[in-house]
């Protein structure tokens, strides 16, 4: 039987409720939310009036409330944003204090089945007895979940969510640290990739750069994964790349986690689209720690 970890999320929740919650939210994003069923998750990105990324988000519905997942810099500004023009709106916007789990192992079907979850081929999010449950691959499902929650006897709990964060890396997901907000459009994330981009839908804030990234071809970045051995986390984020016999400013880690098991760093940095998987990077300040580009588990490729 496959090992299932649970471990505490460090990512924080915004909720939305009342009669606009639905109008105004879509005027904010970068997906539809009238794809969004109970059934769903959605990615989603909120930006700023140039079109740079306040923050990435699962979206998702439970009992008369809209919920985004995000990391906690992303969640902290989205807050004050989203909250500027809600007074105009029947709607109210706060920080969730609900918990956040995520489960973790090769084959989750018997913690689930424990839990009374239970997923189809078709859907990605489901309600259950103490919250919800989004289903992000075949081997993590995120809780979000009450005070009576307990976790089932058959999962190990962890301490941190390290391991989670590794393997969210691995796939590629994007998430913003505090120095990236603000800083990237949606297609420099790769959030296309995920669906977290609406074309056909009306008017959100930063839509005009974010269409004219795609129209008229004017990114030239993308996410990359990266990985090596390391002693920790970086504390300085920039990274170098080799041109000749000299290293050039490449770009900063916007995520990062640790395994301290294998030494070993990931982190996801935003490049020029032009580079390959198995180029050096190297940290700037920490020039020993060098990380090689991982390739990405899915195609940027236009729709």
């Amino acid at each position: 039987m496959s090992t299932v970890y649970a471990c505490p999320l460090s990512y924080s929740l915004i909720s939305l409720t009342g009669k606009d919650k639905l109008s105004y939210l879509h005027g904010q994003i970068t997906q539809d939310i009238n794809k969004l069923s109970n059934d769903n998750f959605l990615w989603a990105g909120h930006c700023n009036a140039k079109g740079k990324l306040w923050g990435v988000f699962r979206l998702f519905s439970h009992l008369d409330s809209y919920y985004l997942a995000g990391s906690k810099p992303e969640v902290e500004q989205s807050l004050v944003e989203l909250k500027k023009y809600a007074v105009f709106s029947q709607v109210e916007i706060q920080q969730s204090e609900k918990q956040l789990i995520g489960l973790l192992g090769d084959d989750l079907t018997a913690a689930l089945e424990t839990l009374a979850i239970t997923f189809d081929d078709e859907h990605s999010a489901v309600d259950f007895a103490d919250g919800k449950a989004l289903k992000l691959a075949n081997n993590r499902v995120l809780l979000m979940v009450n005070d009576e929650f307990s976790l089932p006897d058959n999962v190990i709990a962890l301490e941190d969510d390290a391991p989670w964060q590794q393997v969210a890396i691995a796939a590629g997901e994007p998430s913003l640290n505090s120095d990236a907000i603000g800083e990237y459009v949606p297609q420099m994330v790769n959030l296309q990739a995920f669906g977290g981009i609406s074309f056909r839908k009306g008017c959100y804030t930063g839509q005009e750069t974010v269409a004219r990234m795609k129209y008229l071809g004017k990114n030239k970045r993308a996410m990359y994964i990266v990985s090596g051995k390391a002693e920790g986390l970086l504390d300085e984020l920039e990274l170098e790349t080799q041109m000749g016999e000299n290293w050039r400013r490449a770009g900063k880690l916007i995520s990062q986690s640790y395994n301290q098991q294998t030494q070993t760093l990931m982190g996801l940095v935003v490049l020029p689209n032009d580079n390959e998987a198995g180029q050096i990077l190297r940290a700037k300040h920490l020039p020993q720690v060098e990380l090689s580009i991982q390739a990405l588990p899915y195609s940027l490729e236009d729709e």
